[in-house]
């Protein structure tokens, strides 16, 4: 059952309502996003790669991190960041060593061929800046309110794992 479906179950008033819509188009925006990426790279010829996989080199940037620090510093949020990380060592996107200090501990880096990856991410992501600032369609102030409140939503989402209320 989707977000939208339950709103419609809902009684007018209060504020459930736009907090589902809030939901569904964040769950939407997220889908729409992977779509976005992994239309660039098809027209880029570049299939050997998804979408998630792409987005995760982007967000590790130069960054050497563990798989724990990826979800802990918020850069994957996926259930199989194990399985995305072996893939992307396997097919030459990024290193991977033991840490020196704790054996279990893999520590992962983009190689150059990654660094290539994670460059066309950004490229596309500020192409989709400056159209939407050029159309009017998000501007500084519009931008730092829209992030003003997903950084709020996220806090909160944050505090209820934590138990925090």
């Amino acid at each position: 059952m989707s977000f939208e479906t339950r709103i419609e179950e809902r009684p007018e008033g209060g504020t459930l309502g736009p907090y589902l819509e809030t939901l569904g188009l964040v769950e939407r925006l997220h889908r729409l996003l992977l779509d976005v990426i992994k239309d660039e790279f098809e027209r880029l010829g570049q299939i050997e790669i998804n979408a998630v996989q792409a987005l995760l080199l982007f967000n590790i940037g130069e960054n050497e991190v563990s798989a724990g620090e990826l979800k802990s510093r918020g850069y994957y949020q996926g259930s199989n960041v194990s399985y995305n990380l072996k893939k992307l060592v396997e097919m030459g996107y990024m290193h991977h060593e033991r840490s020196a200090t704790d054996r279990r501990s893999v520590r992962v880096r983009l190689t150059a061929k990654g660094v290539a990856v994670r460059s066309t991410v950004a490229a596309l992501f500020a192409r989709h800046a400056e159209t939407l600032e050029a159309r009017g369609l998000i501007g500084l102030t519009h931008g730092g309110e829209l992030t003003g409140f997903l950084k709020r939503l996220e806090r909160f989402w944050t505090d209820q794992i934590r138990y925090i209320y």
